[in-house]
């Protein structure tokens, strides 16, 4: 007789704005995500960052070490046929058109901005390849500049814990613009996208927030 129907299809309840908590949380579990392996240079954030959309972080950092090694700088990127380029960076996603961009890029670069990686969002975007979440990651990693770059992990797991309710990583961008504090949106995507893929389904996600009391 103790049943309740009520309780059954009571929905999840979320801790709304449990910044401090979630983030000190997050710390805690972080393991090193490949790509930051090249955050102390800009050319090489920008670059691998740009080869990072639709691959595998793994498949990705082989690619950019086998391209680093020919093409260490934008000078030698430059100079590499469009072939070579396509050749280097197989089997990231869409390698034929990441070539082509690289190109572009380091020609761009090198005429427009005297070969030095820009340093805001609004050039940054400008150059080919390079989307939103590219430029916020490049600010982050390579400058220390406070950006919210919002990829798969960052979108799923912010709904999860009810911080937003959006159906994509723009607009999620965009809310947690206005409520995250800017102290915490260095740090957001690094620790998102380290927990995200240690906990690669909805359910482990979930059964994690759950077991550090972040959601019930």
């Amino acid at each position: 007789m103790g049943f309740s129907w009520f309780k059954l299809f009571t929905p999840r309840v979320m801790l709304k704005h449990n910044f401090e908590k979630v983030f000190s949380v997050f710390r805690k579990n972080y393991k090193t995500v490949p790509l930051e392996f090249f955050k102390s240079d800009p050319y090489k954030t920008l670059i691998s960052t740009l080869l990072s959309a639709r691959t595998k972080d793994e498949t990705t950092l082989v690619a950019s070490k086998r391209l680093f090694e020919k093409a260490p700088n934008i000078n030698k990127l430059k100079n590499l046929k469009t072939k070579e380029l396509k050749n280097l960076i197989y089997p990231v996603g869409f390698y034929k058109t990441k070539a082509k961009y690289l190109k572009k890029l380091a020609n761009m670069v090198l005429v427009k901005y005297g070969g030095k990686i820009p340093r805001t969002r609004t050039v940054l975007v400008r150059l080919p390849g390079v989307g939103r979440k590219t430029a916020n990651l490049v600010l982050n990693r390579a400058f220390g500049k406070p950006a919210i770059a919002v990829d798969t992990h960052v979108h799923k797991i912010s709904n999860l814990l009810g911080w937003v309710k959006t159906k994509t990583p723009e607009q999620t961008e965009k809310e947690l613009v206005k409520i995250l504090p800017k102290k915490y949106w260095r740090e957001i995507n690094r620790l998102f996208v380290s927990i995200g893929r240690q906990y690669n389904t909805k359910n482990r996600l979930e059964e994690f927030l759950e077991n550090n009391n972040l959601i019930h």
